[in-house]
């Protein structure tokens, strides 16, 4: 049978001849040839092209959590992309070792040459963190200037657009508050839970006044600890009390939401609940990944210019380090641990919650026995 295709060239279908005559040293340019220059390059654009990747897999999945009504086989293609941007990120972190086999001295030959610029101007990122839901508020200030102030009038409309659309972080927020299960006429969950979370705390605060290593001082420190996981649990069931850490900037979850969340975690191994409980975990992992990169790359701008500002003009490693604790984006769900109880002290789900949360096929294979 004759392919209905023409012939694709493997050089004209990846475009070489743009993409291999795109590195322009600029201290060539300057009759200053300086042999790093290409490493630096080549490094930066490799970044971007991942960057346009990553970009590409977010806006797929924030395409399907627009609905009300998600399509459940999405949920598993939505999980095989975010598993995607992890896997590429791992390939960003490792990179930063690619350009550390660039010496202090070797930066220095061209280093002049690219002021202004700087990564900070990545406009790329920006999109990656505005479409996942940074926070705008919770950024840290460049040189007390908004973010997008140092990139084109063209860059800058499109960060603002990309803060004016639902987020990743908005979108499952929405999906979580109407995800079902949390109560039934004949099964309250949380009426158990709570009566489970007091059990364990108990536990805990008998473990810690009975312990004999334990100094006065030191158990005195240790309740003060339990006080506070005591007042977590509490604000996590209270409505009121959670919604008051939302007002002051604690969570940012709704509170069905954040509950749903857990409810997920505690009984993932449920076959209908496995797929939601790996798509919140792969999004604590693009944001683990994420802050292990700002803080690895930190690092390296600190061993390549040590305390100098930065090309952009910004603190340099300084304000690298900054980023890292504090552009984090579901910071929620890296707190859901301190609110899981051992599988022991579940409440067992009734049966027939438990037949709607498994396959159809066992379900029906069930009914017809």
């Amino acid at each position: 049978m004759k392919k209905p295709f023409p012939p694709v060239y493997y050089a004209d279908y990846l475009q070489l001849d743009k993409l291999l005559t795109s590195q322009l040293p600029k201290s060539d340019e300057y009759n200053d040839h300086a042999h790093d220059e290409m490493l630096f390059i080549i490094v930066h654009q490799a970044y971007e092209l991942w960057f346009k990747q990553i970009l590409h897999e977010l806006d797929s999945v924030s395409s399907m959590f627009l609905k009300d009504d998600i399509d459940e086989r999405n949920i598993g293609i939505a999980v095989a992309r975010l598993r995607r941007i992890t896997v590429i990120q791992k390939i960003l972190i490792d990179q930063l070792g690619v350009i550390e086999t660039m010496t202090p001295l070797d930066f220095l030959e061209f280093r002049d040459y690219l002021i202004p610029a700087s990564g900070f101007q990545s406009y790329q990122f920006r999109l990656i963190e505005n479409k996942l839901g940074l926070n705008t508020d919770s950024r840290v200030k460049f040189n007390d200037k908004n973010y997008y102030s140092l990139v084109s009038d063209e860059h800058q409309k499109m960060l603002i657009e990309s803060q004016n659309t639902d987020s990743i972080y908005e979108s499952i927020d929405k999906w979580l508050s109407r995800i079902p299960f949390l109560n039934t006429d004949e099964f309250n969950f949380w009426n158990y839970y709570k009566d489970a979370v007091g059990v364990t705390l108990e536990n805990e605060k008998s473990i810690i006044l009975n312990n004999p290593s334990l100094t006065d001082e030191k158990k005195a420190k240790q309740l003060e600890v339990f006080e506070s996981t005591k007042e977590n649990f509490e604000a996590l069931l209270d409505e009121g009390k959670y919604n008051e850490l939302r007002k002051n900037g604690h969570r940012r979850l709704s509170h069905r939401s954040m509950l749903a969340a857990l409810f997920i975690n505690l009984y993932r191994d449920e076959p209908i609940l496995h797929l939601p409980y790996r798509l919140l975990t792969y999004l604590v992992d693009i944001d683990e990944h994420f802050t292990t990169w700002r803080y690895k790359h930190a690092l390296m701008v600190h061993r390549i210019i040590g305390a100098k500002v930065g090309t952009g003009g910004s603190s340099g490693h300084q304000y690298l380090l900054q980023t890292a604790e504090k552009h984090k984006v579901f910071k929620d769900l890296f707190d859901l641990p301190t609110y899981l109880i051992p599988r022991s002290e579940l409440p067992a789900l009734p049966e027939e919650m438990k037949t709607e949360l498994g396959f159809y096929y066992t379900a029906t294979l069930k009914n017809k026995k």
